[in-house]
């Protein structure tokens, strides 16, 4: 029973220190709102629950809010008015830790733009032809000569001797079916004489 006790007063402490927590938060946002040169402010780091309570009063209070930080002891909350909500190059630079510059992510967003025309006036300009870049002729020019290749071609003709032979030179002049023919009847005079 004095333990229940003791659980019992401790949850009551805790839940009065979230309702305190989550009135100190409602105080602070709503200042925030008011504060009208103020396009986002940065609260220290906080516990996880606390964190879950300011999440909450922002989005009550018609405010954007991310956590930034990379451990839990340095997670901290960003509010944004929504007017001046963040863009994803803005979360980018929170999320590395980096303070963010508009200046500084107009000039990234500018050579980013620079290069993917660039990148667009490759593309249409199309691939370079293909093949090597010199002439590889030229290399033997001096044991060739100039006009050695189209000498050749000109003077190209079929060899009599090999590929194809013409008819009149073939020996054995049956079609292959007379050809079988007398191959079986050889094969059964030589059963025949060997019966």
């Amino acid at each position: 029973p004095e333990q229940a006790a003791r659980m019992k007063k401790l949850q009551e402490q805790e839940k009065r220190q979230k309702v305190e927590f989550r009135k100190r938060m409602e105080q602070e946002v709503s200042q925030f709102i008011q504060a009208t040169g103020e396009p986002r402010r940065r609260f220290q780091p906080m516990n996880k629950i606390e964190r879950s309570i300011l999440h909450d009063v922002a989005e009550v209070a018609g405010l954007t809010s991310f956590s930034f930080g990379d451990d839990e002891d340095s997670r901290y909350v960003m509010v944004f008015k929504k007017e001046f909500a963040p863009s994803d190059e803005e979360l980018d630079a929170y999320r590395r830790g980096e303070e963010w510059d508009p200046a500084r992510a107009e000039e990234r967003r500018r050579l980013r733009e620079l290069a993917a025309q660039q990148e667009e006036a490759e593309l249409e300009r199309g691939p370079a032809p293909p093949g090597p870049p010199n002439d590889y002729k030229d290399k033997y020019r001096h044991l060739i000569g100039s006009d050695a290749a189209k000498a050749a071609a000109r003077t190209m003709e079929a060899n009599k001797a090999y590929g194809c032979v013409p008819v009149a030179n073939k020996r054995d002049t049956r079609s292959i079916e007379e050809a079988m023919n007398e191959i079986r009847a050889k094969k059964r005079l030589r059963q025949a004489e060997d019966e």
